[in-house]
């Protein structure tokens, strides 16, 4: 890896000017290097306030970064409009926390930076100031360009699921369900496991979207009216497309042997196993963008932030999964090229 990561402040309420703090005192055990897109000021605040022995330095670009990641942590300074206090919101930062994910986007994809890792946002702040995104992931594909389309994934050492229909009520998910967006999904996870985690041969499991995968339809016609028409066309395509199969089935150690990522087809259907194998190293990536984007999957823990408690586990994992899935790309890109 050629360019460090680039930190998002994330909600400057929450936690994750704590767990970066804390990232960057794991600096041994192999995170980094990396460069918080942030205020110093509040970093610097913060640290003493919960007895974290980490000094800072204020860089002027990615570059310097580097150099100075073994003795303190780099900082990126990004205004604030008010003096923050943990676990209290305040929409003034909301434009700080937007140029934070605005700029670790603009570094990447210049070369500056080899990836983004965010930190939580508090969506209902930054709506209040105007905000016009359901999250980070429709705001990163909106800066990435519309010809970009991009899938939600979430990762750790045990288990990758897909979920194909994302913040929606589970009667709305099974109204919008369609075949297109299966493909969709499907091809963008496909290509990110060859470019993105090195498997050669994805596998992709898909899940039905009603018990037993409908029985034939017995519970339901999804699997024969939406998914198995869907999952042909994959087939056709060369995609190893294996289902539809029973969700109460698919998550147990035997069965994540079988595949390299689950494809679900509602938010709950993903999240729920991944959450329960391992809730502390799930990782939150956006696949199909210009760029590798990882994030902790956990929000902004207000009602601890500034107490210290905090665990960064989640996010040491996705500043390991960006540089590990940055440097894989860097490989298969430079492939390509050649050939």
């Amino acid at each position: 890896m050629s360019a460090p990561l680039a930190l998002t402040m994330g909600e400057p309420a929450g936690i994750g000017g704590e767990i970066t703090l804390k990232s960057w005192l794991s600096r041994a055990e192999g995170v980094g290097p990396f460069f918080a897109i942030d205020n110093p000021a509040r970093l610097e605040a913060l640290a003493g306030a919960i007895g974290l022995p980490v000094p800072l330095v204020e860089i002027s670009n990615p570059g310097d970064a580097a150099a100075q990641f073994e003795k303190a942590l780099p900082v990126l300074p990004v205004e604030l409009a008010a003096e923050t206090i943990p676990g209290k919101l305040d929409k003034t930062n909301a434009s700080s926390v937007i140029e934070s994910i605005t700029r670790a986007v603009q570094l990447t994809q210049s070369g500056e930076a080899s990836a983004v890792v965010t930190n939580p946002i508090h969506k209902s702040t930054l709506y209040a100031a105007g905000f016009a995104h359901p999250g980070h992931t429709e705001f990163l594909a909106e800066l990435a360009g519309t010809n970009h389309q991009s899938v939600m994934m979430l990762a750790c050492e045990e288990l990758r699921v897909v979920p194909v229909t994302i913040h929606t009520s589970l009667a709305e998910a099974a109204r919008s369900l369609t075949g297109d967006r299966i493909i969709r999904c499907a091809r963008v996870t496909a290509e990110a496991l060859v470019r993105d985690f090195g498997v050669t041969k994805p596998r992709l499991a898909f899940a039905g979207l009603n018990p037993h995968a409908g029985e034939d339809g017995g519970i339901g016609r999804e699997e024969i009216d939406i998914i198995r028409p869907a999952l042909e066309i994959l087939r056709a395509e060369g995609i190893n497309a294996i289902g539809p199969l029973s969700a109460d089935t698919l998550f147990h150690a035997a069965a994540r042997k079988t595949y390299d990522a689950a494809i679900c087809m509602y938010h709950d259907q993903a999240l729920i196993p991944i959450k329960t194998i391992n809730f502390e190293g799930s990782v939150n990536t956006t696949l199909g963008l210009p760029f590798v984007r990882t994030s902790p999957d956990h929000g902004t823990a207000l009602d601890i932030s500034g107490h210290g408690v905090a665990s960064e586990t989640s996010l040491i994992a996705a500043l390991r999964l960006a540089a590990d899935m940055a440097a894989k790309r860097a490989v298969s890109d430079a492939g390509i090229a050649e050939g």
